[in-house]
């Protein structure tokens, strides 16, 4: 199946694509998401290569800023079940969790972010989820025509494949051994 293409929306006072940029392997949970339809998508509709525009919403301005592909679908978001997280919920459960997350890596940071004004000037996005009056979800279906616009508009590279890349593995360390990654990582997003 060809990799679908999704806009992912985030403060970025709360979690900005620099975050994303400094996380091990530029990878993260997407976590935080409390909007059930967002929760199908994130469920049900995103898989390993799905292509992400970034998008820092309550900016100023907003903009799209890079790009980013799922590295882990669907799976059930613990920071649900913790109760000192900001996104406990406790209706969830480990038979029941409600809410999900897929995994993220960055692709690229846009070298100028793509303001919401810009977008709007574009045709070829005219019907673009983002730019509908009152669209407000935290992920939104793009599709691939709107993707390759942006990326034209950002001077971005087409990817060919919309597999994700191979990643390195981490450097030895002196004793010989690999780092861990850091886990559990702090939860980061939240709107719906």
């Amino acid at each position: 199946m060809p990799a679908r293409h999704w806009l992912i929306k985030t403060e970025p006072e709360s979690y900005s694509i620099q975050h994303l940029a400094r996380e091990p392997d530029q990878t993260t949970f997407w976590n935080g998401v409390r909007n059930y339809q967002a929760r199908n998508t994130l469920r049900d509709d995103m898989r390993v290569g799905d292509r992400l525009l970034f998008y820092h919403s309550s900016a100023d301005p907003p903009a799209i800023v890079g790009t980013a592909v799922v590295v882990q679908a669907g799976y059930a978001d613990h920071t649900a079940r913790d109760p000192q997280s900001k996104y406990y919920d406790p209706k969830a459960t480990d038979q029941n969790p409600i809410w999900f997350m897929v995994d993220v890596r960055l692709e690229r940071i846009f070298a100028e972010p793509l303001p919401l004004e810009r977008l709007r000037s574009v045709p070829a996005l005219k019907d673009m989820e983002l730019l509908r009056r009152g669209s407000r979800l935290s992920v939104q279906p793009v599709r691939p025509a709107e993707f390759e616009t942006v990326l034209q508009l950002a001077g971005a590279e087409r990817r060919t494949t919309g597999a994700p890349k191979t990643k390195k593995p981490a450097p030895k360390t002196k004793t010989g051994a690999r780092p861990k990654a850091a886990s559990p990582r702090k939860p980061r997003r939240g709107s719906a």
